[in-house]
């Protein structure tokens, strides 16, 4: 790679968006991803908001860009390992983790069909299981399967190579280092969940139908651990009442200072999801203040009209196990009511914010929450959630904003 390239490193939706934008005008990209696929956190909900449409089909738009594009080069299961140089004229050296299937693969699963191992499926938050050769999700990009080795009991196994018709699983595959020259990079590095474990008083861990909101994603999402069916995980029964805890660690000195700007809109969103499935439930969402700027206020409204939805205003204190029904029992302060509060419920859906993913990094300058401002020397950037925490729209147009930026760079050397 010449310096008249780009770096994108992170292939959700914010790093796609840059890496497709610049190649589009012309120039050379590299997209990094760490993940076996492209699409991030967007490919893992079930719905955008406000108009509540798939992310699959934006998802599938971009990877129709970027597969016949000369222009961009993908690495998935890659981190980077160093960066130095300046504006112009960057050294990377990239670590690529062997995925032991190879560009032979049809995706046919015979492979997985073979496999007698299971593993947790990290992609449904530990919902279900996939065999140790999967594939990732059903729009996964590249559409090729992957072996995890750690998950295999017996390292000697080779039933998934003799099923497969293809020769495209080759179990000796090793550790590659990539190094390259670019002009530019841009950390489209997105974020984490919010660990809920770390709130004993919210039952994340403890209390069986305690979840969050992106396990809801998933529970609600058609290619999900249920089928798209909102069942509580201690039983698999239908839920009739739930509860939306929001602010879960956000806004807190000993969790998250600060606001991800988008739980509120989230869970109004999920919401929606109960009281569209089951006709008979009920909703209810606990919040500290509700916030839906701007286009988002008509969308909470319309939510805020259902008569099965109430809006309570009011940090929750507490969640336990109602060992009568095997439901929730949520404890809170009814702030406009006056009191304590206690709410029954099926399950608990809480709110986590949004953590970013890079902790330290000498070649990047962070604000005081963590996320990334930029670069400590010019032609480094930022974008997407990896900058500020952001809704989807929101961040596609800041990575577009990003594409230009990088490009500049490259005029400017």
């Amino acid at each position: 790679m010449s310096v008249e390239t780009i770096l994108v490193v992170g292939g959700g939706i914010s790093g796609i968006t840059t890496a497709v934008e610049a190649a589009e005008v012309g120039y050379n990209t590299v997209l990094v991803e760490k993940k076996p696929y492209l699409g991030g956190r967007a490919a893992q909900l079930n719905k955008y908001f406000p108009k509540l449409c798939p992310p699959y089909c934006g998802l599938e738009m971009n990877f129709r860009r970027i597969k016949p594009n000369p222009k961009i080069t993908v690495y998935t299961m890659t981190e980077v390992e160093s960066v130095s140089g300046q504006e112009g004229n960057y050294s990377v050296r990239l670590k690529v983790s062997p995925r032991f299937v190879n560009e032979k693969c049809t995706a046919c699963n015979a492979c997985a069909e073979a496999c007698p191992v299971e593993r947790p499926n990290e992609f449904n938050f530990g919902m279900d299981k996939t065999k140790a050769a999967y594939l990732p999700h059903v729009l996964s990009y590249p559409m090729r399967y992957v072996i995890d080795r750690d998950a295999c009991k017996d390292n000697s196994c080779d039933k998934c190579v003799k099923a497969c018709k293809y020769n495209a699983i080759d179990l000796n595959m090793k550790p590659q280092t990539i190094e390259m020259k670019v002009g530019s990079i841009v950390y489209a590095t997105g974020w984490n969940p919010y660990d809920a474990t770390r709130m004993d008083n919210l039952g994340f861990g403890r209390v069986k139908n305690v979840i969050t909101n992106m396990m809801m994603e998933r529970l609600a999402a058609p290619n999900g651990p249920t089928g798209g069916k909102l069942l509580r995980p201690s039983d698999n029964k239908e839920v009739k009442k739930v509860v939306f805890v929001q602010c879960a660690g956000s806004r807190d000195e000993n969790h998250l200072n600060y606001c991800s700007s988008i739980c509120c809109m989230a869970s109004l969103k999920q919401a929606t999801y109960v009281r569209e499935r089951i006709p008979d439930s009920q909703v209810v969402v606990a919040y500290i203040d509700l916030r839906a700027p701007g286009k988002y206020e008509e969308f909470l409204n319309k939510v805020e009209a259902d008569a099965n939805v109430k809006l309570v205003k009011g940090k929750v204190a507490k969640i336990e196990e109602d060992k009568a029904t095997g439901g929730v029992i949520l404890e809170f302060e009814d702030v406009e009511g006056g009191g304590k509060r206690h709410e029954h419920a099926d399950m608990a859906v809480l709110a986590t914010g949004m953590e970013p993913c890079v902790k330290a990094n000498s070649m990047l300058s962070f604000e005081e929450n963590g996320f990334i401002n930029g670069g400590s020397a010019a032609g480094i950037y930022s974008t997407g959630v990896a900058k500020r925490p952001s809704d989807v729209t929101t961040a596609i147009q800041d990575a577009t904003g990003m594409a230009l930026k990088s490009i500049q760079s490259l005029v400017r050397s």
